[in-house]
C-alpha cells in the first residue's frame, strides 16, 4: 500500500479507516483495491457489521412490599454474567418498557405514584441518566422494540387499554405518532430486528390472547404475526437478529397462572415454534440480550413472591442455565442492552 495520497487526502502519514463496525469512518476516496486491503486487516467499515451487546441495564420495577417501586438498575456484563449498580431512574416507578441502540437505552418508567409520561435517557458511556422525549400520554404496563434509529412504544394503559403506539428517534430524542396497534391492549412484549419489531398484545379486553403484531419500521406498517402458542400476559421478550424469544408470562392474573412456556419465533416467514421452557413459572419479568443470549428477569414468580432469578437463554441450541441474579427480588421491570442483539442487528 502507497502511502502518499491514502483515501485521497494529502498528509504526511496513512490514513487508517476507524472499522470494522458499519458506524466507523473512512474519511476522503478510497480506490477499490484500498478498501479491499483495510477489509483484510479487519478495519474497513463494513454495513450490517455492528457492535455487538457488551452488557444490559434492568430496571428491577416493584420489590417487596407489594408493589414497593424502585428507583433501583442493575448492570449485567454478559461476560462473566456479572451484576452490578447502574445508574438510578428518576423517579421511582414499575411496569415500565425500554428500548435503545448501542448508545443510548430509554426506558418509559410507567407507574410512578401514578401513570406517567417520564422516559429516562440512558447514556451507556459513563451510565448517565438524563430526561428522555416524554410519552404522549401518561401510561404504564406497555413494551418496545425498535432498531438502531427509533425505539417503538406501545402506550399500554392510559387509564384505559389502548392502541396507541409513539414512535421514538433517538437522534433529537424526537417523540412523534406511530401506527397503532391492532387492538386496545396492555401487559405485552416485544422484541425485533434491524426490520421488524413483533409485538405480543398480552392482556385484550380483560383476557390473555395468543396475539402478535408485525410492525415494520419502514413505513411504520401493522400486520398480523405468527400467533403464540398459548394465551399469555404479562410477558417478556428478547432475540438476536434471526430469532425473538418470547416469554409469554402468565395466562391470567398477575398472581396466578404463571407459565414456563417459550415460543421462538423466527422473523423469516413469522414461524412460531417451542422455545426451552423457563426454569420456574413466572410473568411480570424483563428481558435483554445480544447476539449470543438472551437474559430473562423472571419476576413475579409465585403469588406475590418477587424473584431475584436470572434465566441465561443461549440463542444456538436453546440452552437455559442460570444467570447472575438481581441485586433484589422484584417484578414488573424493565431492560434495554447496548449493542446488537434485538435491538440493532
Amino acid at each position: 500500500m502507497s502511502n502518499k495520497f491514502p483515501g485521497g487526502l494529502i498528509r504526511k502519514t496513512p490514513v487508517t479507516p476507524a472499522g470494522p463496525l458499519q458506524n466507523g469512518a473512512a474519511p476522503g476516496v478510497w480506490t477499490l483495491a484500498e478498501a479491499a486491503f483495510w477489509t483484510k486487516q479487519g478495519l474497513w467499515p463494513t454495513a450490517g457489521n455492528v457492535q455487538d451487546g457488551t452488557f444490559a441495564i434492568f430496571a428491577l420495577g416493584c420489590a417487596l412490599p407489594c408493589f414497593t417501586r424502585v428507583t433501583t438498575r442493575n448492570k449485567y456484563t454478559y461476560s462473566g454474567d456479572a451484576v452490578s449498580a447502574g445508574s438510578a431512574a428518576t423517579a421511582a416507578s414499575g411496569f415500565g418498557s425500554a428500548a435503545g441502540n448501542s448508545t443510548v437505552g430509554i426506558f418509559a418508567l410507567g407507574f410512578t405514584t401514578a401513570r406517567s409520561t417520564t422516559r429516562d435517557k440512558y447514556t451507556y458511556s459513563g451510565d448517565v441518566v438524563s430526561a428522555g422525549g416524554a410519552a404522549t400520554a401518561v401510561s404504564y404496563l406497555g413494551s418496545a422494540a425498535g432498531n438502531a434509529t427509533i425505539g417503538i412504544f406501545a402506550l399500554g394503559n392510559t387509564g384505559s387499554d389502548v392502541t396507541t403506539r409513539d414512535k421514538y428517534t433517538y437522534s433529537g430524542d424526537v417523540v412523534s405518532a406511530s401506527t397503532a396497534a391492532t387492538a386496545e391492549s396492555r401487559n405485552s412484549s416485544a422484541a425485533g430486528n434491524s426490520t421488524t419489531g413483533i409485538f405480543a398484545l398480552g392482556q385484550v379486553s380483560g383476557n390473555a390472547v395468543t396475539t402478535r403484531n408485525k410492525y415494520t419500521y419502514s413505513g411504520c406498517v401493522v400486520a398480523a404475526g405468527g400467533a403464540a402458542t398459548t394465551a399469555g400476559q404479562s410477558g417478556s421478550a428478547t432475540g438476536n437478529s434471526t430469532a425473538g424469544i418470547f416469554a409469554l408470562g402468565g395466562a391470567c392474573s398477575f398472581t396466578a397462572g404463571n407459565l414456563t412456556t417459550r415460543n421462538k419465533y423466527t422473523y423469516s416467514g413469522d414461524v412460531v415454534s417451542a422455545g426451552s421452557a423457563a426454569t420456574v413459572a413466572s410473568q411480570a419479568g424483563s428481558a435483554a440480550g445480544n447476539s449470543t443470549v438472551g437474559i430473562f428477569a423472571l419476576g413475579n414468580a409465585s403469588g406475590a413472591s418477587r424473584s431475584t432469578t436470572r434465566d441465561k437463554y443461549t440463542f444456538a441450541g436453546c440452552v437455559v442455565s442460570a444467570g447472575g441474579a438481581a441485586t433484589a427480588g422484584s417484578s414488573g421491570g424493565s431492560a434495554a442492552s447496548n449493542g446488537t442483539g434485538e435491538v440493532n442487528m
